[in-house]
């Protein structure tokens, strides 16, 4: 069992009619109500509603993957927050960053960059096109997803070179951009995925869902031995003949 933390700001569906209107229960419920039938352990944690933003350390040391959906409110989550989860992904945690979590504490501490890059909402259509089918990410997935009506991301995007480019987009304006991108700190492992504006109904889209579902999945820790650092002592008698 996988056990999933959901984390969301839940600041755009209360704010915004429109969003509330496609996400009246919140962004984190659509996903944990379209993931419910992967056979994952799904909780779920908001910026406001929950004490330490739902992630004190006790949530965070029993999370195996951690997703994340913010916007508005990058800047109110806690230095002491954003440590934390730096901390659990170098130890191994895994990490799905999604849509304008691009922006978020975590992300950017991670990557080391601005993460910037450009947008435009005007309901455009996106087709993301898997540029790596036999990624575990795209198991199951067509060569394109096609969304009717999203948000416009365009290049250049200000992160280091993906370990990993699994999809890429291109939109209806003529912007391409890189829409799944891995990395790895330390011994965790993070999937970025680009779709996901709030007052699109991405999140109810099955095949988007089998992404996320399947990025879980390879964010997984298993087999994860604690490296050793500091002194270490000689593993044969020093001084002898090297055979």
């Amino acid at each position: 069992m996988i056990n999933v933390t959901i984390w969301n700001e839940f600041l755009n569906e209360k704010l915004n009619d429109e969003a509330k209107q496609v996400y009246p229960d919140g962004i984190h419920k659509a996903l944990a109500d379209g993931l419910s039938g992967e056979g994952f352990a799904i909780r779920t944690a908001t910026l406001r509603d929950d004490a330490e933003h739902g992630l004190g350390e006790e949530i965070l040391n029993s999370t195996d993957v951690l997703l994340w959906w913010g916007h508005k409110a990058h800047d109110q989550v806690s230095d002491e927050v954003t440590a934390r989860v730096v901390k659990r992904v170098e130890e191994g945690m895994g990490l799905i960053v999604l849509h304008s979590g691009h922006f978020s504490k975590p992300f950017k501490a991670l990557m080391g960059t601005s993460c910037d890059l450009k947008w435009r909402v005007a309901g455009e259509q996106e087709i993301i096109w898997s540029v790596n089918p036999s990624h575990p990410i795209a198991n199951g997935i067509d060569a394109k997803i096609l969304l009717e009506r999203e948000e416009m991301y365009g290049e250049f995007f200000d992160i280091p070179a993906p370990d990993e480019l699994v999809f890429v987009s291109n939109f209806e304006g003529g912007e391409v951009f890189r829409t799944g991108c891995t990395f790895r700190r330390g011994s965790g492992k993070i999937f970025y995925f680009r779709p996901g504006h709030e007052t699109y109904p991405t999140y109810y889209q099955p095949d988007i869902l089998k992404v996320i579902a399947n990025s879980i999945r390879w964010a997984y820790p298993t087999g994860i031995v604690k490296p050793i650092y500091g002194k270490s002592e000689p593993v044969r008698p020093l001084g002898g003949v090297l055979v």
